[in-house]
């Protein structure tokens, strides 16, 4: 099989609506062929290119550089790409990022009120707050490099964080986030190493309020 006509078959072979990175695909082709990764990316390229020009998948689109999917028809039109997951794979997946902010306490049961922006920390932001608007979300960085040892920690922090910062509007938070702390296993010795090293006083005593109200209605 020519390197066109693999890339061809991984190409239709995807789910509708799935994100397509190139940069995958031309990983597949030097796994399967033995290549060098630049030529294996530059084969792609043309491939693709080739492909897209032709219109020999006729439902292959371009979403941006470097990212394609498979549309099919609905009743609804053309189905496009399914953003959730891309959201996923370019900011929080594996273990790079988690969600914060308003729409972390809404999804917590912290708030009732829907946030109108959606806010994500992340390895991938480096200075300040960004919009991505054009996958409908906002994006910063971290207190310190998320890996999947901390994630959990940092979210329950920036959780704690945001109390004074965004409308908290149900009763007995702390016991809900005490509840949250217990659900995920979380130790609050290391919440508190956390909190002492990247957060500030008040996140620290957040901390000792919620154990004590975690105990109470245990």
């Amino acid at each position: 099989m020519t390197y066109g006509n693999y890339i061809f078959e991984l190409l239709r072979n995807e789910a509708p609506g799935a994100p397509i990175h190139i940069s995958r695909i031309a990983e597949q082709l030097a796994a399967e062929y033995h290549m060098e990764l630049s030529a294996a990316t530059a084969a792609t390229s043309v491939a693709v290119k080739r492909i897209m020009d032709g219109k020999l998948i006729p439902e292959l689109r371009r979403y941006q550089k470097g990212i394609y999917y498979r549309t099919v028809l609905t009743p609804f039109g053309e189905l496009g790409i399914d953003k959730e997951r891309l959201i996923a794979e370019k900011y929080l997946m594996p273990d790079i990022g988690y969600e914060t902010g308003p729409g972390l306490l809404y999804r917590l049961g912290l708030a009732t009120q829907i946030p109108r922006e959606r806010i994500l920390a992340t390895n991938m932001a480096t200075n300040g707050m960004r919009a991505d608007e054009k996958l409908g979300v906002a994006i910063r960085p971290a207190r310190t490099a998320i890996n999947a040892d901390n994630k959990d920690y940092l979210q329950t922090l920036d959780a704690l964080d945001s109390f004074s910062k965004a409308p908290v509007d149900v009763e007995k938070p702390y016991v809900i986030l005490a509840r949250h702390i217990r659900r995920k296993g979380l130790e609050y010795e290391t919440l508190l190493y956390y909190a002492d090293r990247y957060y500030n006083k008040n996140t620290v005593l957040q901390i000792a309020h919620t154990a004590g109200e975690g105990r109470d209605f245990a």
